[in-house]
């Protein structure tokens, strides 16, 4: 497997680079740090500042990171955190596929941020095998299993029939947008992101939808695990109280009461879950896999 790299630090023209390297030797005198195995120039996805104009050490601004022209499909992308990973997926370069059941929106949204459509039920096998139909020989490199259901019901209020749909959507769904992905994706592997809940790590109302939850972050597990070898990465996200229209379920008071118990004191905007799917689609997660990643503030603690 080719070897994808590489970090580096913006610095000037008439000073050594300094980079990241395997096994911790450098480069000959010369040698371009940016070339890959058989002399390909790779250039890096995104450049850190040494310093900041305060003086303080440089910080990742996963904000700069561009994905070259590489394939994402986001799943539940015509509206709320999907559409603003799309539209961060876009802007950032990558050829982006909005996947979704709302096909007035979806069209609408890719037409704005140059992306293709693709009409997607994520419970429908035939659906997916068009989606990969839709990539044709363009190695996909990154899905986002973003598509979700959230009917929070006590267990006596919860029908036979809202569980059934609840796997379907959220677990189901994501097992064959793993499928899918792995199948896609080409030689150089990819990065698969599951976007899971708080739920997924914690007991939360709604049966049908924390299992669902914990399912899609052991089903994350086992895919890194098993795809590991072929170079695709597999982790799962697991927001908080996240400001998006799946909260419409829930009154002003419950908003309230809930958010007052996040450590930080705030619920989370759709920007702080966006910057770590960016992250995880993008080179600098390179070693990162089966990871289970809380955005909820410290709730989860």
């Amino acid at each position: 497997m080719a070897r994808r790299l590489v970090i580096v630090p913006e610095r000037d023209a008439a000073k050594p680079a300094m980079g990241l390297h395997r096994g911790g030797a450098q480069p000959a005198a010369g040698q371009d740090q940016r070339l890959a195995p058989g002399g390909t120039v790779r250039e890096p996805l995104c450049r850190l500042p040494r310093r900041q104009p305060d003086g303080q050490p440089g910080q990742i601004d996963i904000l700069g990171v561009s994905f070259g022209g590489r394939l994402m499909v986001v799943t539940g992308g015509a509206r709320g955190q999907g559409a603003l990973q799309a539209r961060h997926l876009a802007a950032r370069g990558a050829q982006v596929i909005v996947a979704d059941i709302l096909e007035d929106e979806g069209r609408a949204l890719a037409d704005e941020i140059g992306a293709q459509f693709a009409r997607l039920d994520v419970t429908s096998e035939a659906d997916w095998a068009a989606l990969q139909a839709q990539c044709g020989d363009w190695p996909l490199h990154g899905l986002v299993n973003n598509a979700g259901l959230y009917r929070p019901e006590t267990i006596p209020d919860t029908t036979p029939e809202d569980f059934d749909l609840h796997y379907k959507v959220n677990q189901f769904g994501t097992y064959l947008g793993v499928k899918f992905a792995e199948a896609a994706m080409g030689p150089d592997g990819g990065s698969i992101v599951n976007i899971s809940s708080l739920a997924g790590l914690r007991a939360s109302k709604g049966i049908a939808y924390v299992g669902t939850k914990w399912a899609v972050r052991g089903m994350t597990k086992t895919a890194a695990r098993e795809l590991g070898p072929r170079g695709i990465r597999v982790n799962s996200v697991h927001p908080g109280i996240i400001l998006t229209p799946m909260l419409d379920a829930w009154s002003d008071e419950d908003l309230k009461t809930r958010t007052a118990q996040v450590p930080l004191g705030r619920a989370g905007m759709p920007e702080d879950v966006v910057h770590m799917v960016l992250f995880l689609l993008s080179d600098f997660s390179l070693y990162i896999s089966g990871g289970e990643i809380a955005i909820d503030g410290g709730l989860s603690v």
